[in-house]
């Protein structure tokens, strides 16, 4: 169920699209229900349906809740779609991302054991809040569930909960609800009622108390996401951690569900794993680098950096201060050093660009050395045209090259120089003015200004 308006969130985006960790809150579900591989998957959507049902797998189901009635009014909404289905109807919300696939099953395995109408996880809880409560019977069994609105004082102290996730039989799950009614606090046709319709019709209701109790968070609010969001960062950091990877600091590291990381890699206090990072052995990571789609090799330092849409290859080491865009790949034991900035360039094997330099559109050859405050001017203003610098090359500082230049294999520029032709292979290029040294000018001009034309240095 992903039809809710999602009020709480305040927000224009709905609410089963808020990401955590990476995904979207939906598509947490839709991994948990990957593993009880269902023959078929509906989704019930109200708002902002061409949005959610972009981020939904390959051959999953929508199906449109025209007015948002209450959750027994979703699952109805599915019932023409379900026509010829006599299997088991598996009910949950689109906005639990922290139900696992391995509770899911329990579920599933439990209901078949007990051969129930209808069987429901529930937690327990020291606070309860706002969940709905379920009344047991003196032998224990499942009477009903009580809203929280619907709750009187006694059962409020209920700390046995609904999670909010159902296995029934198809059939007795649409004559039950052809049966539930609105007549609650909230004027809703609520699924919960269709439990104790059930009881009341002397079908076996059946409770599986989830082994996880965080498996019932739903998500309301920013307040929920934040909560949720601390949550599966610690699992995925306890996942990574129990495979190898040594985390300095995991109340300050943030790694997305996505991310892989090789074994005795060291992730130090706030870095930042995203996307479809992948991280090799043996590597050390921060403190404070953020990395977004990128591979990283083996044996990798990479210190207080940003990278995006990067390739860095074994041995490398990059920063601190360093800005990686995407196209940038870094050859084996190459460097990318402080506040230098690489985009869509290849940087051979062994080569260094230490410090203060652009490079952007350019191919750097293995071994090549980059001095200090070199700039590839890759943009006349309309396109974008390469740099080529071949094998061997030393670059003298604040140098400049205008593209479209080649510097071939061997060759060097003087310090200051702003390239604009091409330096055959082993030459050296200089394109600066000549110094002239003007004699006498400084204590001229220091007279001219009132001053004694001597120096004030001792």
């Amino acid at each position: 169920m992903a039809a809710g308006l999602g009020t709480r969130m305040k927000s224009a985006t709905p609410k089963v699209l808020h990401r955590l960790c990476g995904r979207p809150l939906i598509g947490w579900v839709m991994s948990a229900l990957a593993a009880v591989e269902p023959q078929r998957t509906l989704v019930v959507l109200g708002r902002g349906v061409e949005a959610v049902s972009g981020e939904l797998p390959r051959g999953v189901e929508t199906v449109l809740q025209e007015q948002q009635l209450g959750t027994g009014d979703a699952v109805r909404s599915c019932r023409d779609a379900l026509a010829d289905f006599e299997g088991e109807v598996l009910v949950l919300y689109g906005d639990m991302p922290l139900v696992s696939g391995e509770e899911l099953l329990r579920l599933l395995g439990e209901h078949r054991r007990e051969g129930a109408a209808c069987t429901l996880m529930t937690v327990v809880l020291d606070d309860p809040g706002h969940y709905g409560r379920i009344r047991r019977g003196a032998d224990g069994s499942v009477e009903r569930i009580v809203e929280y609105a619907d709750a009187g004082e006694e059962e409020r102290q209920i700390r046995e909960v609904n999670a909010g996730v159902y296995v029934f039989a198809a059939e007795a799950l649409w004559r039950t609800l052809a049966q539930v009614e609105s007549d609650n606090a909230q004027g809703e046709v609520y699924i919960t009622d269709a439990v104790g319709l059930l009881v009341a019709a002397g079908e076996k209701v059946h409770a599986c108390p989830a082994a996880d109790t965080a498996a019932a968070m739903g998500v309301n609010s920013r307040l929920d996401l934040a909560r949720a969001a601390a949550e599966m960062r610690r699992r995925i950091l306890e996942r990574h951690m129990l495979a190898g990877v040594t985390v300095v600091d995991p109340a300050a590291t943030y790694v997305e569900a996505d991310v892989e990381i090789g074994r005795d890699t060291v992730l130090e206090p706030m870095t930042v794993l995203r996307g479809e990072t992948r991280v090799g052995e043996g590597c050390s990571i921060g403190p404070s680098a953020t990395v977004v789609d990128t591979v990283i090799g083996d044996g990798v330092t990479l210190v207080a950096s940003h990278v995006v849409g990067a390739e860095i290859a074994d041995g490398c080491n990059v920063g601190p201060f360093a800005y990686l865009r995407p196209g940038a790949r870094l050859e084996r034991g190459a460097k990318a050093g402080t506040f230098v900035e690489i985009k869509n360039s290849r940087v051979g094997e062994g080569a260094k660009v230490p410090h203060l330099s652009y490079v952007g559109d350019a191919e750097i050859g293995s071994g090549t050395n980059i001095g200090a405050g070199n700039i590839t001017a890759n943009y006349d203003g309309v396109n974008k045209h390469p740099t080529r610098i071949g094998d061997g090359v030393h670059t003298g500082a604040d140098t400049i090259f205008v593209a479209p230049v080649d510097v071939g294999d061997g060759a060097m520029t003087g310090a200051g120089s702003v390239i604009t032709g091409d330096v055959p292979a082993g030459d050296l290029g200089i394109a600066r003015a000549r110094q002239r040294n003007v004699a006498g000018y400084a204590r001229k001009k220091r007279k001219e200004q009132g001053g004694t034309g001597e120096s004030n240095e001792r």
